[in-house]
C-alpha cells in the first residue's frame, strides 16, 4: 500500500514498475491502471487506507484497536473529543471520520516537529477545520479545557498523570476516558488514578485480530451399503487371491469398479500466525453533577 500525491507529468516507481501520473488524473476509485511491469488500483482515500500507507512518526494503532476505542467513547458526527498524543495521526484521522461534519478534535503532543506534520497532514487531507492540534506536554501541564469533551483519549507513557485533566476537560455532565498501554504495570495505575478521581464502570481488554483462511477441496461420497455386500465383497477378493496363487485364470473377470462420486467440501481455519500484544485498552466513564 503507497499513499501517493498525483502531480501531473510526475511519475512514480514500485515494485509494479513506473506509473505515470498523467495515467492516473481522471481515473474513477476502483479502476486498474497499468504500468510498465503491473497493475494498480486507485483507492478513494479512507481512514483505514491512511493507517495502512501514512509514514511512521512513532507507533501507531491499528484497525482492531481503532475500532474498538470509537466504538466504545461512543463517537459520533457532533463529538469533541481530546487526544494526546496525536503520534503519526492515526487514530487522529479515524476519530476525525467518526465525528465529522460537526464533531471536533482537540489533539495534543509534547513533540514540536510531530505537531507540525500533523497539521500538514489534517490540512492536505481537507479536515483542519474540525481538528485543532496543539504542541503541549499534558502530563505536565494538563489539557487546558474546561468542560468541551465527550470523550478522552491518552496514549502516555504515564496516563495516570493526565486524569484529572482529562476528567476536567469532559463536559459537565460526565463522559468516557480510554487509555492506551502497552504494559499492565501502567494500567493499575491508570485504574488507581480513575478511581481516585470518580471514575465508574472500569474495564480493560487487549483487541487481537484473528484471519481465518478458507478453501475448497473434493472427496469421495461415502458409500453406505449393507453388511451383506461387504461380506460378498471379501470372499470374491479371496477367491481372487486363490487362483492368483495357483496360476488359474479367474472363472469370469470381476467388474471394474466405477470411481467414486467426488463432493466439494468447504474448509475453513485459523491462520497458524496470530498477530501479538499491542496494548491494553481502559474504558472508563464518569457521571458529574
Amino acid at each position: 500500500m503507497q499513499f501517493v500525491t498525483i502531480k501531473d507529468g510526475d511519475f512514480t516507481n514500485n515494485k509494479s514498475g513506473t506509473f505515470k501520473h498523467t495515467d492516473l488524473i481522471g481515473q474513477r476509485y476502483g479502476a486498474k491502471v497499468q504500468a510498465t511491469m503491473g497493475f494498480c488500483h486507485v483507492l478513494k482515500p479512507s481512514a483505514e487506507l491512511w493507517t495502512s500507507s501514512l509514514p511512521h512518526r512513532t507507533q501507531i494503532l491499528y484497525t482492531p484497536d481503532i475500532s474498538m476505542i470509537t466504538m466504545r467513547l461512543c463517537l459520533k458526527p457532533g463529538s469533541v473529543v481530546v487526544e494526546s498524543g496525536t503520534g503519526s495521526g492515526s487514530l487522529s484521522h479515524a476519530m476525525v471520520r467518526s465525528i465529522a461534519p460537526t464533531g471536533h478534535l482537540y489533539t495534543f503532543d509534547f513533540h514540536e516537529e510531530r505537531v507540525a506534520q500533523a497539521k500538514s497532514d489534517f490540512k492536505t487531507h481537507a479536515v483542519d477545520n474540525m481538528v485543532t492540534s496543539t504542541h503541549r506536554d499534558v502530563m505536565g501541564t494538563g489539557f487546558g479545557l474546561t468542560g468541551v469533551a465527550d470523550a478522552v483519549f491518552l496514549d502516555l507513557p504515564g496516563p495516570w498523570e493526565a486524569v484529572p485533566s482529562a476528567k476536567q476537560a469532559l463536559k459537565a455532565e460526565g463522559g468516557l476516558v480510554c487509555s492506551f498501554s502497552p504494559c499492565i504495570e501502567q494500567v493499575q495505575r491508570t485504574c488507581q488514578a480513575l478511581r481516585d478521581e470518580g471514575f465508574v464502570e472500569l474495564e480493560t481488554l487487549e483487541t487481537l485480530q484473528k484471519p481465518c483462511h478458507t478453501n475448497s477441496f473434493e472427496i469421495p461420497e461415502a458409500e453406505f451399503r449393507t453388511l451383506e455386500h461387504f461380506e460378498a465383497m471379501e470372499k470374491e477378493r479371496v477367491e481372487l487371491e486363490a487362483m492368483e496363487m495357483n496360476d488359474r485364470p479367474p472363472k469370469q473377470k470381476m467388474a471394474k469398479k466405477p470411481p467414486p462420486e467426488m463432493h466439494t467440501v468447504l474448509h475453513t481455519r485459523t491462520m497458524d500466525k496470530l498477530a501479538g500484544h499491542t496494548g491494553y485498552l481502559t474504558f472508563a466513564r464518569i457521571y458529574q453533577t
